[in-house]
């Protein structure tokens, strides 16, 4: 096969990689002191009493915590009538299991809160093969208040604010303004959900501290600001053609077949 990128020799390579490297650095640099900000947020106090159904029975927004100061929430879209979590989600919390022991003997708990019944949740955790801790927050209005779930009529008159900002109104039945075909339809279908309500679930990740026994909001993010949660991107970032994307490509673990086996595993 003959490449069409750009090749050199050693020294070429090593001139070029450099240079870089000092806007790598740079972007780390800006990466750190943006942290800092995200930590020097105010804190809001949590005064509503939210309830979550739990493996152990009902549970509180601070029991979540489980002896921790620091809780992570990870707005995992699996709506009531969902038949299997939503795929993208479902790639992102495949990285969960191996850092929730580090973050829990960190101080941090990582929790994922879905609407979805607790049965359903379990039963889809149970399938994935995970282990990290997943409560269902029902039909309560937690999802509501931290902005990942909308109602239909929020939907119909553009009365959705997601990611900070107003989002227009859209088709009822294909989520988009025009009303052709969306290209989340197939994914929406995976979660056993139309366009519509697949979209009325968003992604999301917040934080909380306890205090003197008192819980704060610290931050939330949405969109593409849980990019850096997504562990196969910062790998595809890395590897020679990148995110390397023709569409939504990618599928729960268990879907992708035996047609393009993973090289290497005898090693």
């Amino acid at each position: 096969m003959t490449t069409t990128h750009t090749t050199g020799t050693r020294a070429e390579w090593l001139a070029a990689r450099l240079a870089l490297l000092a806007e790598e650095k740079e972007l780390t640099r800006r990466s750190d002191a943006v942290a800092q900000r995200r930590q020097q947020l105010p804190w809001v106090r949590v005064d509503k009493a939210y309830q979550f159904e739990t493996g152990a029975g009902a549970a509180s927004l601070k029991d979540l915590f489980q002896g921790r100061s620091q809780l992570l929430v990870y707005h995992f879209m699996f709506g009531p009538e969902f038949t299997a979590g939503c795929p993208s989600c479902s790639l992102i919390a495949d990285g969960f299991d191996g850092f929730t022991v580090h973050l829990a003997n960190h101080d941090v708990m990582l929790t994922a809160v879905s609407r979805a019944p607790l049965a359903k949740l379990h039963a889809y955790r149970e399938r994935m093969g995970w282990t990290f801790p997943w409560v269902s927050s029902g039909s309560g209005e937690f999802n509501f208040d931290f902005n990942v779930t909308f109602t239909e009529m929020q939907q119909r008159e553009g009365g959705i604010d997601y990611n900070y900002q107003r989002e227009p109104a859209v088709s009822w039945r294909t989520g988009r303004q025009d009303g052709g075909e969306s290209p989340v339809a197939g994914i929406a279908a995976a979660s056993g959900t139309d366009v519509a309500g697949y979209m009325r679930e968003r992604p999301g990740v917040s934080a909380f501290v306890l205090e003197d026994g008192v819980v704060h909001h610290t931050y939330s993010g949405y969109s593409r600001g849980v990019d850096g949660l997504w562990g196969a991107y910062q790998w595809l970032d890395r590897a020679p053609l990148g995110r390397n994307e023709t569409g939504i490509w990618w599928r729960r673990h268990d879907e992708y077949g035996t047609a393009l086996p993973v090289q290497g595993n005898a090693l």
